[in-house]
């Protein structure tokens, strides 16, 4: 900023915002032609593209300044180093380990509504780990922005948050964090997405923009506040608050209609009967017995006949001064509805129609098929009217509203102890409309939704582009946090739709990385989509820095194919942890099955030193240490949780082989030691403490710390599949030697019936033949290194006979494999790599269950590349 008013941006002088503003968003028209090449480009005219961006802070489009951005903030590190604001040997040797809770109740977070929010204070914690003063930070799925929000919170963030933060840090670190503003760039596919986080990461002039909206809103409702009049029973008018309407059905037997919440609402049980009488016959119903109404009426909005569901008003809630009171619609209430049905709109409304889609078209039967049939006719003419009237950031307040609680996607529940229910907002992430829905007054909610807060995050830089495209020079990014699309769970365009309309720019769906039938994209698909946002992170992420990746589903294959994803694109995976954490042993099992809460998968972009002393090795087992070296250096060398010392699942020899192989399989290498010399070796080269390994100088640090926390926590093995067996039995035999008896209780409980379909599990007696030693008392016990070595030998050449057999299925024209040994399958596989015979990998992989390939990391690991290779 240069003195008095003036201001300076990318080296470029302006008397104020406003001809910042108008002077780049010509640049912006002169760039558009140029931009629509890109993949991704929003759909929409480039008047309303141009009329939402602020450039060059926000394009609604891909915004073309970034690189000028990264440049000019380069050069500032070197003004904070001489300041002392900043390190120049600023490292971080190990990942932000720790289990996070933290609750959603800031101000900030709850703005604006969104399918998916990180509260900045949990990135807040990650940047002030990973970051300091002056780094610039990306969030490619930056949905509305909150890690812009914690890069400018770090650097002036409220005194209560700033405390509490600091105290933790310190107890985590034994020092103070380094407080400053980080830079960020924060880039969404939705149009949606960025122009709420364009608002949460501006300079919000709450008092004005409230005096302005609150203005307008008090002189919309002097023309049409007579559409939200009712009487009361003395003929006073009271002023709606909300009106609950149902589902009007028709009775099978006597072709009765009936309101469906008169015959079926118990307000004194607060709930909904399953069962009911016909008011005219007074034959016992269910509501599935009904035949659903649809009834043709005049669309004005198409303009044409239209069939839609019958819905009509149940009871209605208005006050009288500040009593509110409930009151079954009369003929008063009626006629206003009738008269509004037979108004014209006088200001633009969005008719739309929704696009093609797996949640989009679910009420298409129901007779709602665009945009406008969301709303009530009483609301719609309302916010057209308003919508009308506002300027950019009141568009925003109205927003956080438009496409749920002013929609028929608003749902109204009984509940128990309370005089009709409540208003329960949209069923997350759906297009569901329920049998009843509430049609609030706009007034009441828009006003509810005036900031009371003031906040001036300006300066992030909000892009409007897909994460495989960013349009940001190799090397440039210090760091990234990102919160993907979760396969299946969400379908972000669809939903974004309703915002969207109104804004008149809408997402490009094409290259959206989700799961979608519709879209035809599989979990295949999606994995291949998040494979190229992945790589294009991997390119412009600095070497040796650090990307955390939030994420949740509960499929195992969306889990397994997100962790592929990050390996094949390079990154090397070194700790996972809970988010809102709501119970302990996340590290166990977090590996191996599906997860119910949001995890934080913590991987890094090796070095540039390290690379190029791995490339003089990588043909021998050298590469392979220097590798383990390197791998154990970034990992968490002690971690304490409910006072006890608690087990690091990425320092098990098990986890350590697989990040091996994906490492070298990434690198399209040969693997060049198998899994029993690979544990042979870390016993000869680490030091082994509590089933993990260390380098000397972690091993005097985690003795250390643990002396002062004894108590340990041994990892929980869950058992899903062979290998889990072995390590489940190898954990079992480290206390002490056993026989097949005393085993095979213990085996029936914790492994039999807990495997995949499709996945063969061996007799308990074989795996123990393959893997263990028995003693002259027929009790089994673990092998010593060279024995072990010996018989990974021998197992891997039984384990390879059986593959055969696999393969000589596959390779019958319509050959399928229904079952399959996954242990057998891996070592085809690695050894079909070696060979480089990728077309039998994607053969077998082809004709295997889809579940075993799908949720097997090291199977789809060795399958997707060998895929790109055929």
């Amino acid at each position: 900023m240069s003195n008095e008013n003036k201001i300076t941006v990318l080296g470029l002088t302006f008397n104020s915002e406003e001809e910042r503003r108008s002077y780049f968003r010509e640049e912006l028209r002169k760039k558009l032609p140029e931009l629509k090449l890109m993949e991704g480009f929003p759909i929409g005219e480039d008047e309303d593209i141009l009329n939402l961006s602020d450039p060059p802070y926000y394009t609604a489009c891909p915004n073309p300044w970034l690189n000028d951005f990264i440049a000019e903030w380069e050069e500032e590190k070197k003004e904070l180093e001489k300041q002392g604001l900043r390190k120049a040997d600023f490292e971080v040797n190990e990942p932000y380990a720790r289990d996070i809770k933290e609750g959603k109740n800031h101000a900030m977070y709850s703005l604006h509504t969104y399918h998916t929010k990180v509260p900045h204070p949990i990135i807040m914690r990650y940047l002030l780990h990973y970051t300091q003063p002056g780094d610039i930070v990306f969030d490619g799925f930056g949905g509305t922005g909150m890690t812009g929000v914690a890069g400018k919170q770090c650097g002036n963030a409220e005194s209560i948050l700033k405390l509490r933060l600091e105290n933790e840090y310190f107890s985590n670190h034994n020092k103070k964090p380094i407080w400053g503003e980080r830079h960020v760039i924060v880039s969404d596919l939705a149009p949606a997405a960025t122009f709420i986080s364009a608002n949460l990461n501006s300079r919000f002039e709450t008092a004005e923009i409230s005096r302005s909206l609150t203005s307008k809103l008090n002189s919309l409702n002097n023309q049409h506040g007579w559409m939200f009049e009712t009487l009361h029973d003395d003929g006073k008018k009271g002023v709606i608050n909300f009106v609950v309407w149902s589902e009007v059905a028709e009775c099978p037997n006597c072709n009765n209609e009936f309101v469906v919440w008169d015959v079926s609402a118990d307000t004194e049980s607060g709930r909904m009967k399953q069962e009911f009488n016909c008011p005219a016959c007074f034959t016992k119903l269910k509501k599935s017995d009904c035949d659903t109404l649809l009834v043709s009426e005049f669309d004005k909005g198409l303009g044409e006949i239209v069939k839609t569901k019958k819905y009509q008003p149940a009871f209605i809630n208005y006050s009288v001064g500040k009593k509110r009171y409930y009151k079954k619609p009369l003929k008063h209430d009626f006629d206003v509805i009738e008269r509004i049905n037979h108004l014209d709109f006088n200001k633009w409304v969005p008719t739309y129609r929704l696009p093609e889609g797996d949640e989009s078209r679910r009420n298409d039967r129901y007779g709602i098929t665009n945009i406008h049939q969301f709303y009530t006719k009483r609301n719609l003419i309302y916010i057209s009217e308003l919508w009308s009237r506002l300027e950019i950031k009141e568009k925003f307040i109205a927003t956080s509203i438009l496409s749920r609680n002013l929609t028929k996607l608003n749902r109204y529940i009984l509940k128990p102890r309370t005089p009709k229910g409540e208003i329960n907002g949209p069923l997350s992430g759906t297009l569901y409309i329920s049998s009843e829905f509430v049609e609030q007054n706009p007034f009441d909610l828009i006003t509810s939704k005036i900031p009371k807060i003031v906040w001036d995050n300006h300066g992030v830089l909000i892009s409007t582009n897909p994460a495989q495209q960013t349009n940001i020079d190799a090397n440039s990014i210090d760091y990234i946090f990102t919160d993907p699309p979760f396969g299946a769970n969400i379908m972000y365009s669809e939903l974004n739709f309703i915002w969207e309309s109104w804004l008149k720019v809408f997402t490009d769906n094409k290259p959206e990385a989700i799961e979608n039938k519709t879209q035809k994209k599989s979990t295949l698909d999606y994995q291949s989509l998040m494979l190229q946002c992945f790589k294009e992170y991997y390119r412009i992420l600095k070497p040796g820095k650090w990307m955390t990746v939030e994420f949740s589903n509960t499929s195992a294959a969306v889990w397994n194919g997100i962790r592929t994803a990050l390996q094949t694109a390079g990154f090397v995976i070194c700790d996972i942890t809970d988010i809102n954490k709501t119970h302990g042993g996340i590290r166990a099992f977090a590996y191996n099955a599906a997860v119910k809460q949001d995890l934080a998968i913590t991987c890094y972009k090796s070095s540039s030193e390290f690379d190029d002393k791995f490339k003089q090795n990588q043909s021998s087992e050298i590469g392979v240490w220097q590798f383990v070296e390197e791998h154990l250096s970034r990992i968490p060398i002690h971690i304490v949780d409910n006072n006890s010392t608690t087990a690091i699942i990425e320092r098990s020899p098990k986890i350590l082989f697989d990040r091996l192989i994906a490492f070298y399989v990434q690198r399209g290498l040969p693997v060049p030691i198998d899994a029993g010399k690979f544990q042979q070796g870390l016993r000869e080269r680490f030091i082994e403490r509590d089933g993990m390994f260390f380098t000397n100088e972690q091993v005097q640090e985690y003795d250390r710390k643990k002396a002062a926390v004894p108590n340990f926590t041994q990892l929980s093995i869950f058992v899903a599949n062979e290998q889990d067996a072995i390590y489940w039995l190898r954990h079992i035999l480290e206390a002490a030697p056993k026989t097949e008896q005393d085993l095979h209780p213990l085996w029936m409980k914790e492994v039999a019936g807990n495997m995949r379909k499709g996945d063969t599990l061996p007799e308990m007696r074989t795996i123990l033949e393959e893997n263990f030693l028995k003693n002259d008392k027929g009790q089994w016990y673990l092998p010593d290194p060279e024995n072990e070595a010996d018989l990974e030998k021998l197992r891997t050449k039984r384990l390879l006979k059986q593959f055969e057999t696999y393969k000589t299925e596959a390779s019958k024209p319509k050959g399928k494999i229904k079952e399959a040994r996954v242990e057998a399958l891996r070592a085809g596989f690695k050894h079909c790599y070696q060979e480089k015979d990728f077309k039998t990998i994607v053969q077998i992989g082809d004709r295997i269950p889809n579940n075993l390939l799908m949720e097997d990391e090291v199977l789809l690991q060795f399958y997707d590349i060998a895929s790109s290779r055929v």
